[in-house]
């Protein structure tokens, strides 16, 4: 079926920056909105950041002016760019991408399986 592969987390320093990604791979007919989501100790998910086909962005305000979310259509992969990186933005993130896997089948959200990003003080 459909796999999201997420890359790129691992440990920064407060003030770094690293970057992800999430390929979309399998049966794919069209990928709409994809976001980056995360998920910090004893806390629920959150939506950081979401991408429109056409390129739409929104951000949450705890990573407004820090991270930039893209997407190469082509490719089925969405990126996060994280600058100034915080302790705060130590979480587990994931990716999301609303899929069709066919011209007359729904769109269904799909979900990567998530990156550890470590940032020490």
């Amino acid at each position: 079926q459909v796999h999201l592969v997420e890359s790129g987390g691992g440990l920064v320093q407060a003030g770094g920056s690293l970057r992800l990604s999430c390929a979309a791979s399998g049966s794919i007919f069209s990928i709409g909105t994809m976001g980056w989501y995360r998920q910090a100790p004893g806390k629920e998910r959150g939506l950081l950041a979401a991408i429109t086909t056409v390129g739409t962005t929104n951000y949450a305000d705890s990573v407004k002016g820090r991270f930039t979310i893209s997407r190469d259509n082509a490719k089925n992969t969405m990126y996060l760019q994280m600058n100034s990186l915080k302790p705060e933005d130590t979480a587990v993130y994931y990716c999301n991408a609303k899929i069709s896997t066919g011209r007359w089948y729904g769109v269904y959200d799909y979900w990567g399986q998530g990156t550890q990003v470590t940032v020490s003080s």
